[in-house]
Formats: structure tokens, C-alpha cells, sequence
């Protein structure tokens, strides 16, 4: 396969799944009205749609089918998951219900959660009816993980869990939120150590979930607090203590896919065709230019991740350099929107601008989802260090 053939991901039957893909969009926004819109998969949440999307078989498409999923007998769900995540964000989708779950769950799951949690746990998420948060960042630990102060103590029937987490996407709207809690004394010498994960139920005594609002008054995250809430043994995910490992690989997950670079789509892709074929000056021809190079450089670095991914490699740097420079580039693109808007006129305009208004309130959030850049940046150079 040629470098070409690889960056047009249309190989096999990806081709054909884009199609059907795109087809299902246009028909169902056609039917239900929903409205395209800029960084969907934490803004646009509607059950329905999610329900709708997996009905027509495009979520679980990493899933095996013993799980209820649709991942394809080739191991090639990865990619098209890619497929479709990228249609899904260039039409502006209403995705954020099953997102999470689809994305980093389901992966977390079969990699190292039980039978039961699989069989219980994944046919929900193949159907798009689980909706799962991530808990990880907390007040002095955002991107340094290893200073989470969320504890989970062994007690006679199971754990106690205690703690606070915050920018928790989705909480108050979740099933369940998988949460990263220190296990054991913190040891200094190895500040990695002594984590594990839990999937905590939503609906269970003690938790209290507190919105954050933004300043457009979108409320999308959470400040959760966990007051003695009693777990079994049963809702831990993986091997007690295996917490970071389990973290870093889903990570990768969430750092690596077109999200990170494809969430201000519709809104410069917008822009770009209402302006149809009328001149713009040489330095916002060469702005537009520019990001476009980006955006296909960007592409082929994340679909090489997803081929890493389905060949069961580790791409834990390749993911960290998409999320980096995707995200810079997303706030990039809003500025170069924000410049030609002037010139928009008609039936569009309106919906642009509104599209506009929320990429300038999500824009500094980009950089910081998923761990600042800086620290993105701290990973990357640790492998070109260790080649790995």
C-alpha cells in the first residue's frame, strides 16, 4: 500500500463504509433535524441519535460480536472506527452521549476488565445505550496524574472510595464514571505506583456531581465528589495497583483520533464553502493554505495511529504528537474562521457565527483536555529519547 493509499483510508471496505456513513447522516439529520455543530463530541449529546447510530451498525466497531459489538473478523476495527469518527465530526454529529464509552471504555474493557464486566458492560455500549465518564483530573492534578489524591481503601465487603475529581465531561448525565484512585501509600520513588481503576456507578450513596458552567452558560463539565462511597470487588477494573498502565493505554485512545484536530471542522469547512469562489486576498489565501496542509499532515499521523492500533502496537507517542500539534492547530483554525466570517453573507451566515461563538469559548479548553501540551510534549521527547 502506498503512503497515499494509507492516507485516504479507503482501503477494503472502508471505502464503502464512508459512504454508508455519510448516507446515514444525511437521511437522519434530514428526519430529525439535529444541527451541525463545532466540537460535538463533548457540546451535542442526544441519546436518540446515539441509539439511532448504533441501530444502523456504526458504533462498536471495536467490539467483537461475542460482546454484541461489530468489530470485523479482519481486526481491522480500529480503522473503521476512524472512518467514522471522521464523518461523524465533519458533519457536526450530536455524538457526545455514547463517546466516551465507545472510544476509551469499550478499548479498557476487553483489554482488561473481567467476563462479567464485558458481558454486562460492552453489549450497552455496542448499542449506544451506556453513557460513561472519565474520572482522572483533580484540583492540583490535572496533567500530573501521579498527584491524584483520590483514595480507594480496602475494606471488609469490598472498597470505600473518597475523594474529589473535576473537568469530569458528562458526569451528570452518566451511567458510570471510571476513576483513577490511589490504592497504596504514595512512594516516592515511584510516584506511578500504587493506582488502580474502578467503574463507579453514578446512581450509588455519596457521590455528589456539581456542574461547571462556561461562560456561554454550556454545562458539559463536572466537579464530582465521592464521600465513603462503598464499592465491591466486583467494580474494580484490571489488577489492583495496574491503575497507570491501564490510564496511559486508554489515553492513547483518547490523545490519537480526529477529535483532536477535527473539532472545528464544520466550522472552517463552513466558512470555506460559503465564500464559494469569490477572491480573498493572497495573506488569508495563504492562512486558509496553511491550515489545510496542517490538517492533511495531521491526518496521516493520526491514521497511522489507528493502523499502530490494529496491529496491536504501541503508539503512545504518535497519539501525544496528533493531540499536541491537533490542538494547536483547532485554535489555530478559529482564528483563520473568525477572519473570513466578515465576508460571509446569506442563509449560513448565522448558523457560522453562532458556530463561531462556541469554537471561541471551547478554544482554550483544547490544548488542556487529555493533558496539556506541555507535558504531551515531555512524552514524546522521552521516547525519541528511549526509541520507543
Amino acid at each position: 500500500m502506498s503512503e497515499f493509499d494509507a492516507l485516504c483510508a479507503n482501503d477494503g471496505g472502508l471505502a464503502g463504509l464512508r459512504t454508508a456513513v455519510r448516507a446515514f447522516l444525511a437521511a437522519d439529520r434530514a428526519a430529525f433535524g439535529w444541527t451541525p455543530a463545532v466540537d460535538c463530541w463533548l457540546s451535542s449529546w442526544n441519546p436518540d441519535f446515539s441509539i439511532r447510530l448504533a441501530e444502523a451498525g456504526f458504533i462498536g466497531l471495536t467490539i467483537p460480536a461475542e460482546y454484541g459489538g461489530r468489530a470485523p473478523a479482519d481486526g481491522t476495527g480500529y480503522l473503521h472506527r476512524y472512518v467514522v469518527t471522521e464523518e461523524l465530526l465533519t458533519h457536526g454529529a450530536p455524538v457526545g452521549a455514547h463517546w466516551i464509552a465507545d472510544r476509551q471504555v469499550a478499548p479498557g474493557l476487553l483489554a482488561h476488565g473481567t467476563e462479567e464486566q464485558r458481558r454486562r458492560l460492552l453489549p450497552k455500549i455496542a448499542a449506544g445505550r451506556l453513557y460513561s465518564a472519565i474520572g482522572m483530573s483533580e484540583h492540583g492534578a490535572g496533567s500530573d496524574l501521579a498527584a491524584v489524591q483520590t483514595r480507594a481503601t480496602r475494606i471488609d465487603d469490598g472498597w470505600r472510595l473518597d475523594g474529589t475529581k473535576v473537568w469530569t465531561s458528562g458526569a451528570h448525565l452518566a451511567h458510570q464514571i471510571v476513576v483513577l484512585a490511589r490504592t497504596s501509600p504514595l512512594d516516592p520513588e515511584h510516584r506511578h505506583a500504587g493506582f488502580s481503576q474502578f467503574i463507579v456507578p453514578t446512581d450509588l450513596p455519596g457521590i455528589t456531581i456539581s456542574p461547571i458552567v462556561l461562560m456561554n452558560g454550556e454545562h458539559h463539565f463536572n466537579e464530582v465528589l465521592f464521600d465513603g462511597v462503598r464499592l465491591a470487588d466486583g467494580d474494580l477494573l484490571g489488577e489492583v495497583g495496574s491503575g497507570w498502565h491501564q490510564v496511559t493505554s486508554e489515553l492513547g485512545f483518547e490523545r490519537s483520533g480526529p477529535e483532536r484536530f477535527l473539532s472545528t471542522a464544520t466550522l472552517l469547512f463552513g466558512v470555506i464553502a460559503a465564500l464559494g469562489g469569490r477572491d480573498v486576498d493572497d495573506r488569508t489565501a495563504a492562512a486558509v493554505g496553511d491550515l489545510i496542509a496542517r490538517m492533511v499532515a495531521l491526518r496521516q499521523l493520526s491514521v497511522s495511529v489507528a493502523r499502530a492500533l490494529t496491529a496491536g502496537l504501541d503508539a503512545n507517542a504518535r497519539a501525544a504528537l496528533v493531540k499536541d500539534l491537533g490542538t494547536r492547530f483547532e485554535q489555530d483554525s478559529v482564528e483563520v474562521a473568525a477572519d473570513l466570517i466578515d465576508s460571509v453573507h446569506g442563509p449560513d451566515a448565522a448558523a457560522l457565527r453562532a458556530m463561531l461563538a462556541t469554537s471561541r469559548v471551547h478554544s482554550p479548553l483544547f490544548t488542556l483536555r487529555g493533558g496539556t501540551n506541555e507535558v504531551l510534549r515531555g512524552l514524546v521527547a522521552r521516547a525519541a529519547r528511549t526509541g520507543t
